[in-house]
């Protein structure tokens, strides 16, 4: 495989602006969708636990195949500058505006529907904006510095995630002390407001500054020509099967990648979707432990996604996700014989620690597969494979519990998915040091 060294690489400047998007849109995974929101949209003011649950759950669910289905030709159509841009900028104040909108689901049954699918609808235009996002990646990094900007925009992610739902626990819900009254859940349906604000105000400076970001062309190859007008829905999916027989045929390493990151991702998502649950139910944290747990938890991730692009430019992003996914191996089996609050805290904080360079890497494990061009079309797969498996850890978690008899058995149903990708991952060789110019 032929590689290059692509040496036009953004600003200061744009390097931040970038890093700031993944600040900015952050508010809304850790408040909207995990620790605030979908908490009030589940509550008994909407109807019985079962119900709120399940509605939430059909929406979510509904959210993710959308996103699993139309995520590549959103991909493929933003891979040209402007494109890229606009859909970047469009998707970002959709995502403002239906956060914003979820204001207006007040504390009746009768609202449980139209503030589920705010948040389905943000979710979805979430992951749009992520494509093009991620795309841009290559062209501003380049070969020498994609690990560190991948990790710092993960980092930036992590850290903007902590304040502003610190903000929000201790300005909105509780104490509140900026005094918002809580008749009508008036405090909660102001976080959604406080969100969409807190979207649009660090995702600005990428917005203005979109379209003049770094770009790798498209590199023509025979049997391969831009497009010379809009494609339609159909015309869309047969480019991309096409695109995925080109890929197998010139670059299996990309299409088991993009297998491997899957089933790791899944189980990497999976030890903070059930580390709440396991600090409270098996280890006896106290709600305040767990938001305190949750706080620390993001630093370390941040910090992990940080030092960890420093090791990624330097000995490449696969032996960095093999690092991490089996320090996670040995820390969660730690914590399966290891008893008591201080286990918890030791190997939890070591297994946020290792999620951060993982998540960060498989980014530039990929930036590095994708050839000139593709970028969008390449990370619209990435964000599908991930969806198409991301019952898996939930599942295996489930399982666990269920035929061992205690909730602390769940962690190997997590460890189970991430031994999995790890095995895949070995067996898919190293990206290349520059950029591939091989055409997908």
């Amino acid at each position: 495989m032929e590689t290059q060294a692509w040496e036009t690489v953004g600003t200061r400047k744009q390097v931040l602006a970038w890093c700031l998007w993944d600040t900015g849109t952050s508010a809304f995974s850790a408040i909207m969708l995990t620790f605030v929101f979908t908490v009030y949209l589940t509550s008994s003011s909407f109807g019985s636990p079962e119900h709120t649950s399940t509605v939430l759950s059909v929406g979510m669910a509904a959210a993710g195949f959308i996103i699993a289905l139309t995520a590549p030709l959103v991909g493929q159509r933003s891979d040209q500058p402007r494109s890229r841009a606009r859909f970047l900028n469009v998707n970002t104040v959709l995502l403002a505006l239906f956060t914003g909108l979820a204001f207006f689901a007040r504390p009746e049954p009768s609202f449980l529907v139209f503030g589920v699918a705010m948040i389905a609808i943000a979710s979805i235009v979430t992951e749009f904006g992520q494509v093009s996002y991620n795309a841009m990646l290559p062209g501003l990094a380049g070969p020498k510095k994609i690990g560190a900007v991948s990790g710092w925009g993960w980092g930036a992610g992590y850290l903007g995630g902590i304040v502003a739902l610190a903000f929000v626990l201790f300005g909105f819900v509780q104490p509140g002390f900026l005094g918002i009254p809580t008749d009508d859940a008036l405090n909660y349906r102001a976080v959604a407001l406080f969100s969409a604000a807190w979207v649009l105000a660090f995702s600005l400076p990428l917005m203005v500054r979109a379209r003049s970001m770094p770009y790798r062309p498209l590199e023509r190859a025979d049997d391969v020509a831009a497009p010379t007008k809009p494609r339609g829905i159909l015309a869309s999916y047969v480019e991309l099967f096409r695109t995925i027989a080109r890929v197998w045929r010139r670059s299996p390493a990309t299409v088991y990648f993009l297998l491997s990151s899957a089933i790791f991702r899944d189980g990497l998502a999976g030890i903070f979707t059930f580390g709440g649950v396991l600090a409270a139910g098996t280890f006896g944290f106290s709600m305040s432990e767990v938001i305190i747990f949750a706080v620390v938890a993001n630093i370390a991730a941040a910090l992990g996604a940080i030092v960890g692009g420093k090791f990624d430019d330097a000995a490449g992003p696969r032996a960095v996700i093999i690092v991490s996914l089996l320090g996670i191996m040995v820390a969660g089996s730690v914590l399966l014989f290891w008893e008591g609050s201080t286990a918890f805290w030791v190997c939890g904080l070591a297994l946020c620690l290792f999620v951060g360079p993982a998540q960060a890497a498989s980014r530039t494990y990929l930036g590095r597969l994708s050839p000139p061009g593709r970028e969008g079309e390449i990370f619209g797969l990435y964000a599908t494979t991930g969806r198409a498996v991301s019952f898996l850890a939930p599942m295996m978690f489930g399982i666990f519990v269920t035929a061992l008899g205690a909730q602390i058995w769940g962690i190997l149903g997590i460890l189970s998915v991430v031994g999995v990708g790890l095995l895949l991952l070995l067996f898919t060789p190293k990206p290349p040091k520059g950029f591939t110019t091989v055409q997908a």
